[in-house]
């Protein structure tokens, strides 16, 4: 569908930022189901007596109404079809939820329908507000397959120098070839950095699954450590940057909080 073309738009969407714009009205970053990144300007939403505002807060699943306008669509109507109102209820989950719409943001591109990145997102939000899994896991999936679908796809299975299957054992990975390395390719890369045999068995296993299949994963939290320090920095080498979110993350998980890692397990229970 061209949009330029298009005077109405219905939609279902949710509402990734929002930021002041004029004397009473916000400007709306979107992810659609139908058309991917969107902006939109909710007229009037800041005064008091708006309909509204309740329903175009962060993190919200919302079907809207859009017009139009000079420069920017216009939300006319709008209603919540999933709130996540417990990720508003404190810093963590905010925090997870900010870095959650940050990535997405850094490596989407606004227009162009993307329907599996739209259920991903959804479906991450989901799992945070149920707050029946550890966040590290849900991040963790979230990164690897968004990973995929932005089409940044590292690769776990075979070292990305001489194409040999990646035997268990102790690897390397490379942020700027892509992937794994084995020991004898891996100590000739100056780029490489070791990577455990169990990190990189887990770091599989999610990226191969299912949500339902990947919450079956028990990594120890030194094993969760070393997963969340090696896709930061391969997302970082993508991005050519660093991402604002997770500094604020840590900062509000000071002390860390050992909810945040899954418990470990004996080697015969894993799924891997």
């Amino acid at each position: 569908m061209n949009l330029t073309q298009e005077r109405i738009l219905k939609v279902e969407a949710v509402v990734l930022e929002h930021h002041e714009w004029g004397e009473a009205d916000r400007l709306l970053s979107l992810f659609t189901r139908e058309h991917g990144r969107l902006r939109a300007v909710a007229k009037g939403v800041r005064r008091i007596r708006s309909r509204k505002a309740g329903h175009l807060e962060p993190f919200t699943r919302v079907a809207l109404v859009l017009a139009r306008g000079r420069d920017l669509w216009i939300v006319t109507q709008a209603e919540t079809l999933e709130a996540n109102l417990a990720l508003h209820g404190d810093l963590e989950g905010i925090g997870y939820a900010s870095y959650v719409v940050e990535l997405l943001e850094r490596l989407t591109y606004e227009e162009g329908p993307n329907p599996d990145l739209y259920r991903l997102l959804v479906e991450t939000l989901r799992h945070l507000d149920e707050n029946l899994d550890p966040p590290a896991l849900i991040l963790r999936y979230f990164e690897l397959h968004l990973l995929d679908l932005a089409g940044f796809r590292p690769e776990l299975k075979e070292c990305v120098t001489c194409r040999r299957p990646i035997q268990p054992e102790d690897q390397y990975f490379s942020s700027a070839l892509g992937g794994v390395l084995c020991p004898t390719c891996g100590k000739l890369e100056p780029s490489a950095r070791p990577v455990s045999m169990n990190a990189l068995r887990y770091l599989r296993h999610l990226q191969r699954s299912t949500y339902a299949e990947a919450r079956r994963a028990r990594p120890a939290p030194t094993v969760a450590g070393e997963m969340e320090r090696l896709l930061q920095d391969y997302l970082s080498y993508i991005l050519e940057t660093r991402l604002n979110s997770p500094e604020f993350l840590r900062q509000v998980r000071q002390p860390l909080n050992p909810a945040n890692h899954l418990p470990p397990t004996s080697s015969s229970e894993s799924p891997l």
